[in-house]
């Protein structure tokens, strides 16, 4: 059986958009985290960053905010630049499917939290090393990629998990990854941790449709 899921109002496919027509809250994601980094570099006292960095060291001393602080944290400008672009590449497209108004954009914004906490999650299970700092938007970002996915060649509702281009997308993300965390790739002076990639991708992956249930009245899914 296929867990492809349905708008049960059929859409006319879009016609005429602009180019660039971004949903604002996938642009007010980018925004914060704009601000944040600004905050960051100009406003947080030495020493604030690590304290509000992800590490095992963290939740064990029961700072699970540091769950959420770290989606917002950047190691320098041009990490910044590079997950607002993908935020970019991937959020409009999930944005749009959500639909318009407050609710949609209320589920967006938690969707992409999720997604980053799912992202750090999945690098402490992969480390034994608690000391070890995790930032970046990086899981929420894959996370949007993952939703993405499900839409790729759509114009209404979403491709089941292994259904269409999904699987592909699957394999890129997964293959690169391994790649990068079997080459030992730093960026700009520090470990990729490629692991949060792909727990963030599979967590926006297998959440998407429960998302855009939370987002739309009426929305249902059909097997």
């Amino acid at each position: 059986m296929s867990d492809s899921q349905d708008d049960p109002t059929p859409r006319e496919p879009p016609s005429g958009e602009p180019a660039f027509n971004a949903p604002g809250v996938s642009l007010a994601v980018i925004a914060l985290l704009a601000i944040a980094y600004g905050a960051q570099v100009y406003g947080l006292p030495e020493g604030t960053v690590s304290a509000l960095a992800l590490s095992g060291a963290a939740l064990a001393e029961g700072r699970w905010w540091t769950l959420l602080t770290h989606i917002f944290l950047h190691g320098s400008l041009i990490h910044l630049l590079m997950n607002a672009g993908a935020a970019l590449a991937f959020g409009p497209a999930v944005a749009r499917h959500f639909g318009p108004g407050p609710r949609a954009g209320g589920a967006f914004l938690l969707y992409f939290l999720v997604c980053g906490v799912a992202g750090g999650l999945g690098y402490l299970a992969t480390t034994s090393d608690p000391s070890i700092l995790v930032i970046g938007a990086s899981g929420a970002v894959s996370g949007l990629w993952g939703g993405a996915a499900r839409l790729l060649g759509r114009w209404r509702g979403l491709w089941g998990v292994f259904e269409g281009p999904v699987r592909a997308q699957i394999i890129v993300v997964i293959v690169l990854n391994v790649l990068i965390g079997v080459a030992g790739l730093v960026f700009d002076g520090v470990n990729i941790a490629w692991q949060a990639h792909i727990a963030g991708f599979l967590a926006g992956l297998l959440l998407v449709g429960v998302f855009t249930r939370l987002a739309r009245t009426g929305y249902r899914e059909e097997r």
